[in-house]
């Protein structure tokens, strides 16, 4: 349906060198976008992104860079908008989990989730507002998490749900900020994904928990977070905004 075609249309994908960033960077070009992907140097998915956009006959670039640092996402948006066109959908992916409890949590570790999965997602958002405010066009989604709505249960992780819940209500925040201004803002909130980093061998007994607590059975795949994102990103959403859509197989009605 030429609702939900991204025919046209140019993106920015943050954290596109893995996991669900990688996919989505890689889905919106399926639904017919050019695709600007952005990433760490040290990703070593970020090439693997590129070739797989551009075998779909779409344009992609690759930019290296840290969502901490404001400079280096404006330049990679000044870079794309000169040799891919106007931006008009974002998704911002890149973040970082890890789990501690929070009586011994190091300031270093608390400082460093903000730091990338809030101030970076703020930053990103920042840096694409400032060139689809002036043309009145745009869709940004940023990925948080179920664990913004609820505590998962067994992990440790104060510093990760308090990240992604703030994303959530960022999201909300720069909504009703530009509401009237024709960008729109929503976020996603996967549940358990099978992500490289749930596919280790060491988490193998972890993952069954996963499962096991999960209305549906099982964890999702990075293919089924595509369809979120392609919704909010296109006209099918156009009377969305400030929405965080959850993707959890029901995890969060328990």
């Amino acid at each position: 349906m030429d609702l939900f075609s991204l025919e046209g249309e140019v993106a920015f994908v943050t954290g596109a060198g893995s996991g669900i960033g990688q996919r989505l960077a890689i889905g919106l070009a399926e639904a017919g976008a050019e695709v600007a992907c952005f990433d760490l140097g040290s990703s070593q998915g970020l090439d693997l992104t590129v070739d797989k956009i551009e075998a779909l006959g779409r344009r992609a670039l690759k930019y290296i860079g840290d969502v901490t640092q404001a400079e280096a996402l404006q330049s990679a948006v000044a870079g794309l908008e000169q040799q891919l066109g106007p931006l008009t959908i974002a998704l911002n992916c890149a973040g970082i989990a890890n789990a501690a409890p929070a009586e011994t949590m190091t300031l270093e570790q608390w400082q460093r989730m903000l730091d990338i999965n809030l101030t970076g997602v703020f930053l990103a958002c920042q840096a694409e507002a400032n060139v689809m405010l002036p043309r009145k066009r745009g869709s940004i989604i940023n990925i948080a998490s179920m664990s913004g709505s609820i505590v998962n249960r067994g992990i440790l992780q104060a510093h990760y749900n308090s990240s992604k819940a703030a994303v959530m209500h960022l999201t909300k925040s720069l909504a009703m900020e530009w509401s009237n201004r024709g960008i729109r803002v929503n976020s996603i909130s996967p549940g358990y994904t099978l992500t490289p980093m749930n596919l280790r061998p060491e988490v193998a007994e972890q993952r069954k928990v996963f499962e096991r607590d999960t209305p549906m059975g099982r964890m999702a795949t990075v293919d089924e977070m595509v369809g979120p994102a392609i919704f909010l990103a296109s006209q099918a959403a156009s009377f969305c905004t400030g929405l965080d859509l959850i993707v959890d197989g029901g995890f969060v009605c328990w």
